[in-house]
């Protein structure tokens, strides 16, 4: 079973994914995990990563698609993966879907946290405050959402039209909202 994630920055997809990853046994592959390990490591393309990153912006479709990939080529053992972060436009989407084609399998439920936008700001905020991360600030913040709101959002009508899509409220209590997201997964199995 092949999982996507997505919602805004902020909408809990790191900590739903990893309530998905105990209950279906399936690999968390986080691409804001991998291009900050990969900022870290001080490579050239860390540093490529980073000045995109820094200003709030996405890195271009075919660096993130490779990045993923060599991932998911380093987990051949896996009852599936769950995507979060990924893909972020509608480009990466139809690239993702093609290669999962090729390699004969598929991506089976896109699933979209939907949290309001006040919400948002505040849990970016607060996770700034306890994390450090250097991106939540509130103008990296307004920047990601505005960013969110015109590449990423789209990727959700993609997947609607695919029939793979299902919208969560992403509000309240953490085992609710997991609760409403096992109901979808649960439906396609």
């Amino acid at each position: 079973m092949n999982l996507i994630i997505c919602g805004a920055p902020g909408s809990g997809k790191g900590t739903q994914s990893d309530f998905i990853v105990k209950k279906y046994n399936l690999t968390h592959l986080s691409t804001g995990d991998l291009l900050r390990a990969e900022t870290a490591s001080g490579s050239e393309l860390g540093k490529t990563i980073n000045a995109y990153i820094s200003q709030g912006n996405l890195i271009p479709d075919d660096m993130m698609i490779e990045l993923l990939m060599q991932k998911i080529k380093s987990c051949p053992e896996t009852n599936g993966f769950i995507l979060d972060g990924f893909p972020r436009t509608v480009a990466q989407a139809e690239a993702f879907e093609q290669i999962m084609t090729r390699q004969g399998t598929r991506t089976d439920l896109l699933i979209d946290l939907k949290v309001e936008h006040d919400e948002l700001v505040n849990r970016l905020l607060k996770r700034g405050e306890t994390s450090g991360r250097s991106d939540d600030n509130l103008d990296t913040i307004t920047k990601r959402l505005e960013v969110y709101e015109e590449k990423t959002r789209p990727v959700s009508d993609f997947y609607r039209k695919l029939g793979k899509y299902a919208a969560i409220d992403g509000m309240g209590d953490l085992q609710e909202i997991f609760g409403r997201i096992c109901q979808a997964i649960d439906q396609i199995q």
